[in-house]
């Protein structure tokens, strides 16, 4: 039976302290393993019993009051992960330059895996070159950050600071539970969603795609440490607030403009929008009224996909999708020969719109590969399989 993975939660004393709450509740949900610790400051805004409570486990706030004699200790060697959240500007400071005067900063001296730091604070904190310099200094040891999100702050400042949502900072522990920083400084363009062809100022042309599995991908590669560029149509779910650029492209012909304005420079392309292959040849100006029968006149839209492969640069590595009802495969393989990819991943169009899926990873050279799971799950073993390309 597979150990379930143990995450030391450590809230510091900020106003985004009440957030952790419920960080902890989906943890525990999923199934994790979880202990807390709370910093005195951290006692000013939630209490020790709200964690025990959500996470049926130990809080520790004391170096000299705990059960265990060398708490700071056994709690370091416990732990898989260290999650710092809300990690404050002094937390940051302490830990850079490696005080131990409490529990948290000696158990994050006594720790030797990874430690993830989610900051939040006022926004001239976080820019101040202090907690700048500061952050660098985690980084080059090998801790990651996830970076704040944007908005109007309790303070209320508005501007870099904001505590990020919980789901991503969800999505980050599962990253950095399993995998590195391997894709720092590679540059990667994403599309997703459903493409939308206008017919008139009400209706139009689209499809059933969420979104989700590009959306997956572009969240994976950038917590990897990719450069992301995501052209997104029409999608369900919000965009990852710290990708490099999120751009949308509802119709193909935009998702064409934006596409091939960077496709020159990226060293992985991963093509999974679902486009159009058609739209009206003509797109009314008014709505078009009920009547007798409508005959709609389509014409081809741009294909992508053909013209990345065909201009694909030395090196570049382009990453296609099909979406089957049959002979998925075989299909696939065609689609992969035909426009030049070095991978393309199947899947069955019953599995549109899920939160999970099952797919197969195809490439020209191996074997193809099966997998199932959660699509974040496939984002991470479909970038695998592509850096053995």
């Amino acid at each position: 039976m597979n150990k379930k993975p143990r995450i030391l939660l450590c809230v510091c004393g900020g106003i985004a302290a009440y957030k952790v709450i419920d960080l902890a509740s989906q943890l525990y949900k999923a199934g994790y393993e979880i202990r807390t610790i709370l910093t005195e400051a951290a006692q000013k805004f939630v209490s020790p019993l709200n964690f025990a409570a959500i996470t049926h486990s130990s809080v520790h706030s004391s170096l000299w009051e705990d059960a265990n004699p060398i708490p700071h200790i056994s709690l370091a060697d416990w732990a898989d992960l260290i999650v710092v959240a809300p990690a404050t500007a002094n937390r940051v400071a302490k830990a850079a330059h490696g005080l131990g005067d409490d529990l948290l900063s000696s158990v994050l001296l006594a720790h030797t895996k990874p430690i993830l730091w989610v900051p939040a604070m006022n926004v001239n904190m976080y820019a101040s070159p202090a907690t700048q310099a500061n952050l660098s200094i985690l980084r080059e040891r090998g801790h990651h950050i996830l970076e704040p999100a944007t908005g109007m702050l309790a303070c209320a400042y508005e501007g870099k600071g904001k505590y990020p949502p919980n789901v991503e900072v969800f999505h980050a522990i599962r990253s950095y539970l399993h995998y590195g920083k391997d894709l720092t400084g590679k540059q990667v363009l994403v599309t997703a969603g459903a493409s939308e062809e206008q017919i008139d100022p009400m209706r139009l042309i689209t499809n059933r795609s969420s979104g989700k599995m590009g959306i997956a991908l572009a969240r994976a590669l950038s917590l990897r440490g990719a450069q992301v560029s995501l052209i997104y149509a029409s999608v369900t779910e919000e965009i990852p607030y710290y990708l490099f650029e999120a751009v949308q492209a509802l119709s193909v012909d935009e998702m064409y403009t934006q596409v091939m304005s960077r496709a020159g420079k990226m060293e992985w392309i991963i093509k999974c929008a679902a486009v159009s292959d058609y739209k009206p040849k003509e797109v009314f100006t008014h709505k078009i009224k009920k009547g007798g029968p409508l005959t709609l006149e389509l014409v081809s839209t741009p294909d992508i996909l053909a013209e990345l492969g065909k201009h694909k640069s030395p090196g570049q590595k382009l990453i296609g999708f099909a979406a089957e009802t049959q002979n998925l495969a075989e299909n696939a393989l065609k689609k992969l020969k035909s426009k030049q990819l070095d991978l393309i991943i199947a899947n069955h169009l019953s599995n549109a719109g899920k939160a999970s899926n099952a797919i197969q990873i195809i490439s020209a050279k191996a074997e193809p590969l099966l997998i199932e799971g959660d699509k974040f799950e496939l984002a991470h073993q479909i970038i695998d399989r592509m850096l053995k390309l």
